[in-house]
């Protein structure tokens, strides 16, 4: 690819990706669910997987927590089992997007599976995850 025809591209990308990024948001794509933290485990209700204004099941959610600049995705892997995988690229931290099954970065394209392992690089490292566990009416995530 020429120069002049990558910043081409890079300034489409810076463009575009903020702005696909706040419409998905605006469309309710990008969901946090409420959570409580106590000591250092997150408790996320299983109900939050359900969306409310369509009866639907989410794939994932996004947790919010002072311990983290980034977010946390939890993914559903099956009915029972769940990953947590921080949002943050390991190649330069930057905040990872989600899509079509994969955690993708914005700035320099590495992917993730939802179990945070690099499918493409350059990021060389897989993302932190953390433990899950889960009970009858709640996901616990360990942050420790």
């Amino acid at each position: 690819m020429k120069r002049n025809e990558f910043i081409k591209k890079c300034c489409y990308a810076s463009i575009g990706i903020p702005l696909m990024t706040s419409v998905l948001q605006s469309c309710g794509a990008l969901y946090y669910a409420e959570n409580k933290t106590v000591g250092n485990i997150i408790y996320i209700s299983k109900d939050e997987f359900i969306n409310l204004k369509n009866n639907k099941k989410r794939k994932y959610i996004l947790i919010s927590n002072t311990n983290f600049s980034f977010p946390i995705c939890l993914y559903k892997t099956d009915e029972i089992n769940y990953t947590a995988s921080l949002m943050r690229c390991t190649h330069n931290g930057c905040e990872l997007n989600i899509g079509a099954g994969i955690y993708s970065c914005p700035c320099h394209g590495s992917e993730f599976t939802p179990k945070g392992e690099v499918i493409e690089g350059p990021a060389t490292d897989n993302l932190k995850t953390f433990k899950t566990e889960t009970n009858e009416k709640n996901i616990l995530i360990y942050i420790n």
